[in-house]
């Protein structure tokens, strides 16, 4: 296991510190058919109070979409996903500690989202859909987590599948990075994700976590979503069906470990209280430093 590269993000209203622990960005889902807990937090008020409990449970990054990606779900217009966010952002203004960041394919959300207190934007289509949020990015000095995504998520999980997936990624997010720098968004402001789930087939996922080293080669900062995902469902499936989401958790426990282990500076989840021990203990194993003294 070699020793994480260590980077600064300079968010704001502070810097963090990225490799020398993990980071465990919690989701926030407010919409009504998210995959994983589709509707449970849609009412602004149940998403602040998740919100607020996430970073109870030790999250220190929280990620708010208002748009469900899942497999064959339809996109929708920014003005409905403004509509959902929004409340949300105003509510929380002045009552978290950590940053947010916004997840949205959509430069005019982006905009209204840092306008609101967001802090960092997360494009799941690495600048695909819409090219101007590198602008908005460069422009608000925030951070760029740029996504590999195959596809779109209408289409994503019907193929075809990339012959070589590491290829297809690494190829996938050099255009990205390349658009995000033509927008002069500076190097150590761009995160990159592989995009675990998004148009790979189940065999691949586990492909990507195993060879995540190459992928931290291109001299960034990574970002891995494994969380509740459907490749964990086929996984641990009994008698051909597959295990439900909230089911998968040992199973999202083994994989954080596991992207921790390869190189991951930060861990996207549901299960934010679960997955902050997942890290602590993962970090010992990467970091002697941080074991408990007798």
């Amino acid at each position: 296991m070699a020793p994480r590269e260590q980077f600064q993000l300079r968010l704001p209203t502070r810097t963090l510190q990225l490799g020398k622990r993990t980071l465990v960005m919690g989701v926030l889902n407010v919409t009504p058919d998210s995959f994983s807990d589709g509707g449970k937090f849609f009412d602004p008020e149940r998403a602040v109070e998740q919100a607020l409990a996430m970073e109870q449970a030790g999250a220190d990054l929280l990620d708010i979409g208002g748009e469900s990606t899942r497999p064959r779900s339809a996109g929708i217009s920014a003005k409905a996903e403004l509509a959902r966010v929004l409340p949300v952002l105003q509510a929380l203004r002045g009552r978290m500690k950590i940053p947010i960041s916004i997840d949205t394919q959509e430069s005019e959300v982006a905009e209204a989202a840092i306008e609101a207190g967001t802090q960092i934007i997360n494009d799941i289509s690495g600048l695909k859909n819409d090219p101007r949020l590198a602008d908005v990015a460069a422009r608000c000095r925030v951070p760029l987590i740029l996504m590999h995504m195959r596809g779109e998520p209408r289409t994503m999980q019907v193929g075809p599948f990339a012959r070589d997936v590491m290829k297809d990624v690494i190829q996938g997010l050099r255009r990205s990075i390349a658009i995000a720098r033509q927008a002069c968004v500076e190097k150590s402001q761009i995160i990159l994700d592989p995009g675990i789930g998004f148009g790979k087939s189940f065999a691949q996922n586990y492909e990507l976590l195993q060879k995540l080293p190459q992928l931290a080669m291109l001299g960034y900062p990574l970002l891995v979503g494994t969380s509740r995902k459907g490749f964990l469902g086929a996984t641990l499936a009994r008698d051909g069906k597959p295990a439900p989401p909230e089911e998968r958790i040992w199973g999202t426990a083994a994989t954080v470990t596991a992207s921790i282990l390869n190189g991951a500076h930060i861990v996207r989840v549901h299960d934010v209280a679960e997955m902050v021990q997942v890290a602590l203990v993962a970090d010992c194993l990467l970091d002697p430093k941080q074991r408990p003294k007798n």
